[in-house]
């Protein structure tokens, strides 16, 4: 299985950063992701009213910055004033929202894999596939390793495959409809990233058998951490980067 053999990533992915820690898809994330050992991580990148690709979750500004509503209606311009750290805790208040440019440097100049979860705003599914890949393959032009793209919306990255055929990608799911093995086959997918509760060894072996990669998320649990890896999952997103040693599979800190 020539896509699992060759799987370049580490077994360990930051989620959002080190998004408990720090600010959620900032900057301030990534760095306590690294200070605790970790070497990849996954974001959400979106874009904004003039098409710049930065890293958010929400479709809307007031969780994670001092602004309001839709991110899509707002130009980079605007988004690069917000504070999308003060709402974590003061020692964050500053904290800028990050262009994918400004990834893309941080973990190319330190070596970091990195999972770009691909996060349309409603009505820009489209759009931000082939955005998001054009520049991601701009990036990382000339790179050994490539940024896996994922996305839960088909149309993103089937967009995303048609902008940039050689970046590999990964299929996202929250739950396993009747044709979801064959969607991502469909895609060309490396890799299926599925909620936790939907794994087991059968589903994990399917997988496999399709010569995908399988990832879980958010596995924040040590006893759900050795389930999965008994049962042969490929790659792990969790919250607790200050508890899972990412060097070790389920060294958990007291």
């Amino acid at each position: 299985m020539t896509a699992l053999t060759s799987w370049p990533y580490p077994l360990w992915l930051a989620h959002r950063g080190a998004g408990k820690l720090a600010p959620e898809n900032t900057l301030a994330a990534f760095r306590a992701g690294a200070h605790h050992g970790y070497r990849g991580f996954e974001c959400d990148v979106k874009l904004s009213a003039d098409g710049v690709p930065f890293l958010m979750h929400d479709a809307t500004l007031q969780r994670t910055t001092s602004g309001h509503g839709a991110s899509a209606e707002h130009t980079w311009d605007q988004l690069s004033r917000l504070d999308a750290g003060a709402w974590h805790s003061p020692a964050f208040a500053g904290e800028p929202l990050p262009r994918l440019d400004a990834v893309a440097q941080y973990c190319l100049e330190h070596g970091f894999a990195l999972n770009l979860e691909i996060k349309p705003s409603p009505g820009h599914e489209t759009e931000t596939g082939r955005v998001v890949a054009a520049e991601a393959a701009r990036l990382w032009t000339g790179q050994a390793l490539q940024p896996l793209m994922s996305s839960f919306d088909a149309r993103a990255l089937a967009s995303a495959r048609l902008a940039a055929p050689h970046l590999p990608r990964a299929l996202l799911l929250d739950q396993l409809p009747a044709a979801w093995l064959q969607q991502a086959l469909d895609l060309q997918c490396v890799a299926i990233v599925c909620a936790h509760s939907l794994l087991d060894a059968d589903v994990i072996g399917r997988i496999h058998a399709a010569e995908m990669a399988s990832l879980a998320y958010t596995v924040n649990e040590a006893g759900l951490a050795r389930r999965l890896l008994d049962a042969g999952i490929d790659g792990l997103i969790t919250d607790a980067v200050d508890r899972f040693a990412p060097d070790v599979p389920t060294s958990v800190s007291p």
